[in-house]
């Protein structure tokens, strides 16, 4: 077993958390990832064991036109400050991977600059795709080249040069020997040549025990990337995929064959192809704002953290923030924070705290790291499946329905489990377990003292507050619920919305929960906004529920 079969990750885009120019000027060092040291006791807190940090390295702009592969990015310090951030990420038991970004290099990099000046006699002219110096471009280079995603301010590097494999194989070493990383994610890994990749696992195998490589990988076959030669692990798009159309369209028959085709890709195995589980990241919108009821925020990361494969969480987004995608800019997915600004987001934040409690279950959950995955109801509406591993079985259910829902579920042979989310205990009965699943939630049961490999109960973060109500709510916030029986109910349909009535009780929910918020700490206009702009009924109820 290694240490990214256990692996929880947080995911960092650094040039945006820290506020750096758009643009790099190549001047002083400017030692802004210092101010994220901060962060490192907080991604502990919330539960997670490994960190993807990058771009890191000098470039030009966004960070994937590299400048120099050796030298950390001017904007966000130096090389020391990157050896000392992982350093401190070690120390408080945390791993960390870097963006390898090996596909192309930028304008400045030291073999197309030579290109630039030497043309037909730089000893580099074959270290890019297709230079010839017949043509021309934007830049009036004299010469054309072949380019990534058709940006000429990403220029391909030709894979089969030995003397590329070898000088990116170098890279490798160097950032193992000087940082200490323990991976890489290699970007656009769906174009990287099958050879190219072989080799760089090769390096992999040689400079340090376990050393993870995981791929950019959109759609296909993910064992073509997945195996003992190449990559250790992909990102899973298409579980992304499912998992927030899934919830927005009320179809958890298309999550569940999602998981069963990747499933079975992996040949039916527990350990099977281990992929990087992810419902946002720097590329693709915050889940927050791609989910039509933000409430499926729950039972979409439940899943997240129980299904196979390894999850990730982007930054921020356990605050609950959003990022909508924009034509030509992705600033809004890649935002300066200040951690100051949630500063009880562990107490208070029913985002952060869910995190945090799902975080502390997987880490003391074997089940959910070597577990087999096994399918125990499915409808449109509530998904049910079991995690097995050496004797012990858990539990996973959710609901995307505005009314709570009873299952019935087959179990372990032990006498009773208990709801992590609710902290709920219940009696195994004829080797079943009958539980209410809430609306819009659901919950992970584990078996109570079921076996000596499984953590003890004490170890548990039972964070049921989040679901369970032990003050009264106002009867008025709790009435009009949609029944079990009306399977056309959707969250995007108000139970009222045709009279002043009604869009007086509306105002009512909204006020209620921004009071809430407001007694629990600051409330940002974001935060605001996100009342006002909810007009659903049960959707606002459900908000009001898990304060308490």
């Amino acid at each position: 077993m290694a240490w990214y079969d256990e692996a929880i990750f947080y995911h960092i885009y650094p040039l945006g958390l820290t506020g750096a120019p758009k643009e790099n000027a190549y001047s002083s060092p400017e030692h802004r990832l210092n101010t994220l040291l901060p962060w490192i006791p907080h991604i502990k807190s919330l539960g997670c064991n490994a960190l993807y940090i990058g771009p890191l390295f000098e470039s030009v702009g966004h960070g994937y036109e590299t400048t120099d592969y050796k030298k950390l990015d001017s904007r966000l310090g130096t090389n020391e400050d990157l050896t000392n951030f992982v350093k401190e990420c070690h120390v408080q038991d945390i791993r960390v991977i870097l963006d390898g970004v090996f596909n192309h290099t930028g304008r400045d990099f030291f073999a197309f600059q030579d290109i630039k000046k030497n043309r037909e006699n730089s000893p580099y002219k074959d270290w890019y795709c297709n230079v010839n110096f017949w043509g021309n471009n934007e830049y009036n280079d004299g010469f054309s080249y072949e380019n990534w995603g058709g940006y000429n301010l990403l220029a391909k590097l030709n894979q089969n040069h030995p003397a590329v494999k070898d000088y990116i194989c170098d890279v490798i070493r160097f950032w193992v020997s000087e940082f200490d990383i323990d991976g890489i994610r290699l970007d656009a890994a769906d174009v990287l040549n099958f050879e190219y990749m072989q080799t760089l696992r090769r390096v992999a195998n040689e400079v340090k025990p376990d050393f993870w490589l995981m791929g950019e990988v959109i759609h296909g076959d993910y064992n073509r990337w997945v195996n003992e030669g190449t990559l250790h692990s992909v990102t899973n798009y298409h579980l992304h995929k499912a998992l927030y159309s899934g919830h927005n369209d009320h179809n958890y028959f298309e999550i569940a064959h999602t998981v069963k085709r990747l499933y079975e890709m992996g040949g039916s195995r527990p350990g099977g192809l281990k992929l990087y589980n992810f419902v946002d990241n720097h590329d693709v919108e915050r889940i927050y704002t791609k989910l039509s009821n933000k409430a499926h925020y729950t039972p979409v990361h439940i899943l997240l953290y129980t299904l196979p494969g390894v999850p990730s969480v982007y930054y921020g987004s356990e605050f609950g923030i959003e990022g909508k995608k924009e034509r030509f800019s992705d600033d809004s997915l890649r935002p300066s924070l200040s951690l100051s600004e949630f500063g009880n987001a562990m107490t208070d934040h029913p985002c952060t705290r869910l995190l945090a409690a799902l975080g502390r279950t997987r880490q003391t959950t074997p089940a959910l790291s070597y577990g087999d995955y096994k399918e125990l109801l499915l409808t449109n509406r509530q998904y049910a499946f079991s995690r097995t591993h050496n004797g012990t079985t858990v539990l996973v259910a959710v609901n995307n329905d505005d009314s709570d829902f009873m299952m019935t579920l087959p179990c372990g042979s032990c006498a009773q489990y208990k709801g992590v989310l609710s902290g709920e205990i219940i009696n195994v009965t004829n080797g079943q377990i009958t539980v209410n699943v809430k609306a819009n939630s659901g919950d992970i049961w584990i078996p109570v003292n079921s076996s000596t490999d499984a953590p003890e109960e004490d170890d548990y973060f039972f964070d049921s507050a989040f679901i369970t109500n032990p003050e009264p709510i106002p009867e008025v916030i709790v009435s009009d619920t949609i029944s079990n029986e009306d399977e056309t109910a959707s969250a995007d349909t108000p139970a009222v919305n045709t009279d002043a009535f009604a869009q007086g009780k509306i105002a009512g929910l909204q006020e209620a929960i921004l009071a809430i918020m407001e007694k629990k700490g600051p409330v940002t206009e974001q935060m605001r906004n996100d009342v006002i702009n909810n007009t659903h009924h049960d959707s606002l109820v459900n908000w009001v529920k898990s304060f308490y």
